[in-house]
């Protein structure tokens, strides 16, 4: 197994300390006592702790099981759950409660369902904008099987911008991503672009899987070639000895290489380091866009 660097394990550990933070432990029990999810909890996120404590997450709609083996994820894998019909309602309140400006909204995998629960979607966000109509929401989607009306029911919903993370370079995802597809990821974004071309596009992957520079330039000249505007790149982290191991620690100079290239290549906005992750600083990411695209 590959050993963690000292610099990074000194990362993570600052980040679990703040998760123990008085404001993060009531930030945590108001999610657990309105029975909601994160997937800063559901995915095991090391930014958590600096999330919770500044009145920040992202919400995981339609619960916390996903339907796929992506062997890189901790995201529980069982036979989920009907959609919570409260669920809207109860994502909208405690948005507001917390004073969040800029939402993010993530999902599990909904094989089970024929549209992927983007009807259910779609209602948090009606619900959101109909008690706090001044947040901006932003969207990180599974692939919805390929669904083309699927997406375009959440598109209508004109969120700022629409993400579905690539997670990893095309040759690692017969091994990484169980049941996904690389193709089918593409063309979803750049379906969402030709739909939509105002919503910004945004995806994410982890490096440290054993991906090579060349790969990872490949990827970037694919994500580009759909119109992706956004881009985050974070080091992979086991979740468990079970999960697909580590293969490597890039460091910090390797993350400025790849912002460097991405950005060469017409990225609006890129965040790249060992701890970003899709949802990290989202809002700033998304207004590092739009003063690009102005």
């Amino acid at each position: 197994m590959t050993k963690i660097p000292l610099w990074l394990k000194e990362m993570i550990g600052k980040n679990k300390a703040a998760y123990h933070s008085k404001p993060a432990q009531q930030a945590n029990l108001s999610l657990h006592k309105n029975g909601l999810h994160t997937v800063c909890e559901a995915a095991r996120c090391p930014n958590r702790g600096e999330c919770f404590n500044c009145g920040d997450a992202t919400f995981m709609v339609l619960g916390d099981i996903c339907t796929r083996g992506c062997r890189f994820c901790a995201v529980t894998k069982a036979h989920p759950l009907p959609p919570d019909i409260s669920e809207p309602e109860r994502i909208a309140q405690e948005i507001q409660a917390w004073n969040i400006r800029y939402a993010v909204l993530t999902m599990p995998t909904r094989d089970d369902l024929p549209d992927g629960g983007a009807k259910h979607f779609a209602r948090v966000m009606q619900a959101i904008k109909t008690l706090t109509p001044q947040v901006k929401i932003e969207p990180l989607i599974s692939d919805l099987q390929g669904n083309e009306n699927a997406l375009k029911i959440i598109l209508d919903q004109n969120p700022v911008v629409l993400g579905h993370n690539v997670e990893t370079v095309q040759a690692l995802y017969p091994q990484v991503r169980v049941g996904a597809d690389y193709t089918r990821t593409l063309h979803l974004l750049k379906r969402s672009k030709e739909l939509a071309p105002h919503i910004l596009t945004k995806t994410g992957f982890m490096v440290g899987l054993g991906e090579t520079n060349e790969q990872i330039s490949r990827l970037l000249k694919d994500l580009r070639a759909v119109g992706v505007d956004l881009l985050t790149i974070g080091q992979y982290l086991a979740p468990s000895a079970l999960h697909y191991p580590v293969a490597s620690y890039p460091e910090p100079k390797d993350y400025k290489r790849w912002e460097e290239e991405a950005l060469s290549y017409g990225f609006k906005a890129v965040a790249a380091g060992p701890l970003v992750r899709s949802s990290y600083h989202a809002g700033t990411l998304y207004l590092q866009a739009r003063l690009e695209r102005n």
